[in-house]
């Protein structure tokens, strides 16, 4: 048996910057991945098949469709296997839940069965989100999420905080809301010292589906104000296209008291504490790059 974690994916800023003849939009996004998520596990078997555990089971019936199964196929017929998926992170609230689990599907089963993984198009079909969940590095993503490039330094010790209304947010209506498709990118993305360095920087950014996300569902904003309430919070901002918020700390001690104090006052919200992945990118040596 094979198991891969598929860690919740963060939107730290998000700018929209264009929209294609298309209509795909265009996004300039600095992305991190939380140490909380779903895990997906693979054993050989005659028939493709997929079972669905965990505290967030029940708001995800198995179907033909589970992104589970599409990654599982874009290796093409003829392969079968027993995949169980331990479900954690709340379905449709931003966070990448069901593109991390096709890209640890997607991991994990070309190392059960000693295929190179399916070609970059293929991914990308799967979900905008699941080329930057292969890498589950900090990243900045650009294009429709075509573009993903590494970041060559490491990001300071950091915690989240992340909170979901359970309250489903569709995706198609945030990007309907916009006002403006035509947003700056994002300035180049330097070296943090810190964690409060890095919440300044990000202070000067910002999610441009925010506002239309809570046009759709005003319970955002009283989400976000919880978690700015908390001691400690560096910043506190939605991900991606909603409904989960996210707040930016810089001890565990303070994102673990900002989690208890949220429980207390919203008992039936979704809330969790974890580290920021801290990956650099191996690739690049030289101090002091920007990206």
């Amino acid at each position: 048996m094979i198991t891969e974690f598929a860690p919740a994916k963060i939107n730290l800023a998000l700018h929209v910057t264009g929209r294609r003849d298309d209509g795909y939009h265009l996004l300039d996004s600095l992305v991190v991945f939380a140490g909380v998520g779903d895990r997906i596990t693979v054993a050989e078997s005659d028939a493709l098949t997929l079972s669905i555990t965990g505290p967030q089971a029940a708001s995800l019936p198995v179907s033909d469709e589970n992104l589970v199964l599409r990654a599982a196929r874009a290796f093409g017929a003829g392969r079968g296997a027993m995949i169980g998926l331990e479900k954690r992170l709340p379905i449709a609230s931003g966070i990448g839940g069901g593109s991390a689990d096709a890209a640890a599907t997607l991991r994990a089963l070309a190392r059960l069965w000693g295929k190179t993984l399916p070609d970059p198009q293929i991914i990308l079909a799967l979900g905008a989100d699941v080329p930057v969940c292969m890498s589950g590095r900090p990243s900045r993503m650009t294009g429709i999420g075509e573009g993903v490039a590494t970041l060559p330094h490491a990001l300071p010790p950091a915690w989240l905080v992340l909170v979901n209304p359970l309250v489903a947010v569709p995706t198609p209506a945030v990007f309907a809301g916009l006002k403006r498709r035509d947003n700056p990118p994002l300035s180049p993305i330097p070296i943090w010292p810190t964690a409060e360095v890095m919440a300044n920087w990000l202070l000067t950014t910002r999610n441009d589906l925010e506002q239309p996300a809570i046009a759709a569902a005003p319970v955002i904003s009283k989400v976000k104000s919880a978690i700015a309430s908390t001691k400690g919070c560096l910043i506190a901002r939605m991900s991606g296209s909603g409904a989960t918020c996210y707040g930016l700390y810089g001890s565990a001690s303070a994102a673990k008291a900002g989690v208890q104090q949220i429980k207390t006052g919203f008992s039936d919200w979704w809330v969790a504490d974890a580290p920021v992945l801290i990956a650099p990118n191996p690739d690049f040596e030289k101090s002091g790059q920007e990206f």
